[in-house]
């Protein structure tokens, strides 16, 4: 009995400080996420797109690439491609992508001295 509350300690550890993870954005759950649930083909490893025509997420504020992955997951905003990788994600993971992503160096720039 004291072994089997000792392994479901343990395991309770492991599982806070791994959800404690993914909510911080923890730089490496993120890259993982991003491997694992799809992102990588379009957007690539580090947010900048992996064709021009691909949105670069890189750099971008967090807040609105949870705004977006909530607005695709529940329709309001209309791409089937993304409601399809994003319909599964729970708040945490989309917590963590778009920390990881808004901390990525982005490849966009400005016009600035541009005539």
């Amino acid at each position: 009995m004291r072994a089997a509350l000792v392994n479901l300690a343990c395991l309770s550890t492991i599982l806070l400080l791994s959800g404690s993870a993914l909510a911080s954005g923890d730089a490496v759950a993120g890259a993982k996420l991003v491997e694992l649930r799809g992102c990588v083909t379009c957007h690539g490893k580090d947010g900048n797109g992996t064709d021009p025509s691909y949105p670069t997420l890189a750099g971008q504020y967090a807040s609105y690439l949870e705004y977006s992955m909530k607005s695709y997951q529940d329709g309001t905003r209309k791409h089937e491609l993304m409601k399809g990788y994003v319909k599964d994600l729970t708040d945490a993971e989309i917590k963590t992508l778009a920390r990881y992503f808004s901390k990525q160096q982005s490849n966009l720039h400005d016009l600035r001295g541009v005539e």
